[in-house]
């Protein structure tokens, strides 16, 4: 039935909710109890509603305003691509050759790149790639990481307790042999890879993790477990694909395959690659990446009528030329560590069991005892209606937090000290009102390990 004509007096998330399924356009962006939340305008480290509301914002899109929203060089530089040139869709452009020759500069495993317009896309295509090259079925993943929306990948992500260990899919529709052809394992259990590839290494295209599982917040990777990824797809012949989609750009310019010296055979990036703009990419090995339709024969097939569009194309040009040459890193870096020792001290200070965590622009602060998580069994200690309760009362602060358990938050170029100040009297605030309220019982239902997933 169609809808009919809308009341007067009906707000702008009602018509919403009309006419788009839910009122928004991807599945992590409806958050209970703030259903009527209408963004207006996004500049610098804020955001405000349509009823002229502020908040600081440390969500940040699931990460890729790395420099902040609405850049004023990135849009610059997009307008200036917009005055010369829109999509063609035949041959390559410019800005396409000197983007594919920058990250293959600056990310140690590329040799060749494509883009794409999503990391989705990219780690699709990875894992078609792989499969390609070796003629093999199985792909292995570890819980808790989100490689997008495709099905192979669709499974095992943010599980309640009795359902890590087992098939978990995140969605309906998809066919039982596909999940099947997937073998998930514990984050940061080397033992548990050598075992698997004991059993089915002659079997196994690639293995795909992210090499800091940020979709739960931040388990920073034991160096003897990226190395073993390493060791075993070399020793069977597997594709090792790092999806750097968070992690590239954000912690360093040669993602954390330069932090770790770790590196894999395919990469795939987005987010902060374009500061906002949506774009992603996969790279790697020639040898593999040769084998994209892309190079007329060649076997795997590959396209997007908006890959490389010129807008897309120019604000990463121009984000990564601000990464290069202004003290971004450094800055996020900085206030992401002051951010984690404030928390922390709060916390303390208020009696409240908790682990502040992080990398670099990336902080999280989990509800319990330590010591810090390795695994994602180790989060199932979290206490997730704390950890959504004082999120939910952040806004009343001005501080904008995303209220789904366990999900990261981000710094940007933009933020200031001030805002760091901000933020941690905010959360004083948020926690002794949330203590204060006698627990979170209103959450029932949303408080789970199994709620959000990924990114969106």
């Amino acid at each position: 039935m169609k809808p009919r004509s809308v009341p007067s007096g009906t707000t702008l998330a009602e018509r919403a909710r009309r006419v788009i399924p839910g009122g928004v356009n991807s599945g992590q962006r409806s958050i209970p109890g703030l259903t009527e939340l209408v963004i207006a305008r996004a500049a610098g480290a804020r955001f405000w509603d349509t009823d002229g509301r502020e908040y600081t914002d440390y969500h940040a899109a699931f990460g890729p305003p790395l420099l902040g929203h609405n850049d004023p060089d990135v849009n610059a530089a997009v307008t200036e691509a917009g005055r010369r040139l829109d999509l063609c869709g035949v041959a390559v452009t410019d800005g396409e050759v000197q983007l594919a020759e920058t990250l293959a500069e600056l990310v140690p495993s590329i040799e060749q790149v494509l883009l794409t317009s999503t990391g989705s896309e990219a780690t699709f295509h990875a894992l078609r790639v792989a499969r390609a090259a070796t003629g093999r079925r199985l792909v292995v993943k570890f819980q808790g990481c989100y490689h997008g929306w495709h099905d192979a990948v669709s499974l095992n992500v943010i599980s309640a307790p009795d359902r890590v260990g087992v098939q978990d899919p995140i969605s309906t529709g998809i066919l039982p042999e596909v999940l099947d052809a997937t073998l998930v394992l514990r984050f940061n259990d080397a033992p548990a890879v050598r075992a698997a590839f004991a059993e089915h290494g002659e079997q196994i295209a690639a293995v795909i993790v992210e090499p800091v599982p940020h979709n739960v917040g931040c388990l920073l990777p034991d160096p003897e477990f990226l190395q073993a990824l390493r060791d075993e797809c070399t020793r069977a012949g597997s594709v090792l694909v790092f999806d750097e989609v968070i992690t590239g750009f954000r912690h360093d310019l040669g993602g954390w395959q330069r932090i770790s010296g770790v590196t894999p055979d395919l990469t795939t990036l987005g987010k902060a690659l374009g500061n906002g703009y949506p774009i992603g990419a996969l790279g790697g090995r020639a040898d593999l990446m040769d084998l994209f339709s892309t190079r007329p024969g060649a076997p795997a097939f590959f396209a997007g009528t908006y890959n490389g569009h010129p807008a897309v194309v120019a604000a990463a040009l121009a984000t990564l030329g601000k990464l290069r040459t202004e003290p971004v890193h450094e800055h996020v870096y900085r206030l992401g560590a002051r951010i984690r020792a404030g928390l922390t001290e709060v916390f303390a200070d208020l009696g409240v069991s908790a682990v502040v965590t992080g990398h670099g622009s990336v902080f999280v602060s989990y509800f319990m005892d330590g010591p810090v998580p390795r695994t994602y069994d180790d989060l199932l200690r979290n206490d997730a209606g704390m950890f959504i309760g004082y999120r939910r009362r952040m806004p009343e602060h001005g501080v904008f937090e995303l209220p789904l358990n366990l999900k990261r938050n981000h710094v940007s170029y933009a933020h200031t000290d001030a805002d760091v100040d901000h933020l941690l009297e905010a959360t004083r605030s948020a926690v002794r009102d949330t203590l204060a309220a006698g627990g979170v019982t209103e959450l029932a239902g949303t408080a789970t390990m199994g709620g959000a997933v990924g990114n969106g």
